[in-house]
């Protein structure tokens, strides 16, 4: 009797342990995920470290020369005395108060009558004094007015056509195409709150006109969307990414379908926003087909077995999603973690150095040999020496950030060999930015269709935003172009080359005609 009942207890027992690490497990993960949260809500967005724990330091003594690349955790100073010289303004600066405007800016005179009899006093000069004004609303209405002429000698009356419109019929001007699109894809300024903008301006026009303007519009865009897509399948190195976007009504469920674009990003500084209904792995067979070159990507597996069947594709992995891996493991194990991002903050003060020199393509795949290789060498052996820690469970997140790098070691060294290939995809991520901004403001598509033409349209703006165009400049010339540029040249269009072609002498709106 006391023998089973002594086996039964150890069964209790056992079973009692077994929940309670398994309970003990799910709330560690949990906490986790609440820790997460926090930081998306409260914590700091910058990836970038602080300091650096002395204790990690050693790690780094080895890797570092006296003439190398400055250490993250070395910040400017700067040495401040009670004596300083007075800091000159810049030479835009217009006023003493600091306000700077460029020419394009119209200046409206304001003249102040003297408020004393003019009688007893002489004027001897004049002060000047600038303040930065807005019009409650920037529309105005173009107003024709052509002549009708009689020919003397038979009495024929005629008159001249109206001045060519993008569309025709249509009653609105290009830059007020131009604005809509500007308004909407750049200031992330939906349609709605400009229809509710121009009512306030007086001027009624129906919110069903200005989505079709916007639609057509993206049709007369997406030639050159396609000649930016052929550019920049052309590029030696492509980086790509996906960012998912609510795009049509799923009838059967209720609610909104989930879509996702898949930006690449070109060598040329071009980016190209694809649409695809799914995150399935056939929109990248589909898609780069012909590409040959090396595919810089994060660390999804879609992109990872795509390579894999392409001997001819070259895949680079980006170091910041390693890192990121990293720091998700930071609350459990910090010393480690403290350790991993020093290694690796050691890669990205390289890379700031390589940028500082701003030397070719020679010079920074030597510097990256001599400097980053051993830097490289010494985390993934940090990375086999934490593996054999016996106290590392495989549901712990260091474990997992191991496994994660370590996975993908050959990728992660591509960029070592290729001064071309960038050492993360944090550049696409800054350029894909206007998406997930704009989703806050307009929450989603109403249909498949439409997220393409969005995708269409913020190509060829954050391309102009990456080459120092002003979209609304750009897009008045080109949506007048349209029509006129031939076919066989569309890939002039693009911002790329628009900017090389035609930019020091685009075509305008009457609206600046009008203005001179």
């Amino acid at each position: 009797m006391n023998d089973g009942a002594t086996t039964q207890d150890q069964a209790t027992v056992g079973a009692l342990e077994a929940r309670n690490a398994t309970l003990t497990q799910q709330v560690n993960e949990l906490t986790r995920q609440l820790e997460w949260f926090k930081r998306q809500l409260f914590g700091r967005k910058s990836e970038k470290r602080l300091e650096i724990d002395p204790a990690v330091q050693p790690l780094l003594d080895g890797l570092v020369d006296a003439d190398s690349a400055v250490m993250p955790s070395s910040l400017p100073t700067e040495t401040v005395t009670y004596e300083r010289r007075k800091k000159q303004r810049d030479a835009g600066c217009v006023t003493d108060a600091g306000l700077r405007f460029d020419d394009s800016v119209p200046v409206v005179t304001v003249t102040l009558p003297v408020p004393v009899d003019i009688g007893e006093y002489e004027v001897i000069g004049e002060d000047v004094t600038h303040r930065l004004a807005q019009r409650p609303g920037s529309y105005v209405v173009l107003k024709y007015v052509r002549p009708v002429v009689k020919r003397k000698a038979d009495a024929v009356m005629c008159s001249w056509s109206a001045a060519p419109t993008v569309w025709a019929g249509s009653v609105a001007d290009v830059s007020l195409i131009a604005g809509l699109l500007v308004d909407k894809f750049c200031h992330h300024l939906p349609l709605y709150r400009q229809h509710q903008r121009m009512a306030l301006s007086g001027v009624q026009i129906s919110r069903a006109i200005l989505t079709q303007w916007v639609h057509r519009a993206a049709a007369l865009l997406a030639p050159v969307y396609a000649a930016q897509l052929r550019h920049v399948l052309l590029s030696k190195t492509l980086a790509m990414d996906e960012t998912p976007v609510k795009a049509g009504r799923d009838h059967d469920k209720g609610r909104m379908k989930t879509g996702w674009y898949w930006p690449l990003y070109g060598e040329d500084d071009e980016v190209v926003f694809t649409f695809s209904p799914s995150r399935a792995r056939k929109h990248l067979d589909t898609l780069l087909a012909g590409f040959s070159g090396t595919l810089l990507s994060d660390g999804a597996a879609a992109y990872a077995s795509f390579a894999r069947e392409r001997p001819q594709l070259v895949h680079a992995q980006c170091w910041s999603h390693t890192r990121r891996m990293f720091v998700k493991a930071q609350t459990d194990e910090p010393r480690a973690v403290a350790e991993a991002l020093a290694l690796i903050g050691r890669l990205y003060a390289i890379e700031a150095e390589l940028r500082a020199r701003a030397g070719d393509e020679s010079a920074t795949l030597d510097y990256r040999r001599a400097h980053a290789l051993p830097a490289v060498d010494a985390f993934f052996a940090w990375i086999d020496a934490q593996c054999h820690r016996l106290d590392l469970v495989p549901s712990n997140p260091l474990a997992k950030a191991l496994a994660y790098a370590r996975e993908r070691e050959g990728a992660l060294r591509v960029y070592l060999g290729d001064p071309t290939v960038a050492i993360d995809t944090n550049h696409l991520e800054r350029a894909l930015r206007p998406i997930p901004m704009g989703r806050k403001a307009w929450l989603f598509c109403w249909t498949e269709v439409g997220a393409e033409h969005v995708g269409v349209i913020q190509s060829l703006l954050t391309t102009c935003r990456l080459h120092g165009i002003n979209p609304y400049t750009y897009l008045v010339d080109v949506l007048q172009r349209s029509s006129i540029h031939p076919d066989h040249d569309i890939e002039a269009l693009t911002p790329r080359a628009w900017k090389a072609a035609f930019a020091r002498n685009p075509l305008r709106s009457d609206l600046y005609l009008a203005d001179q």
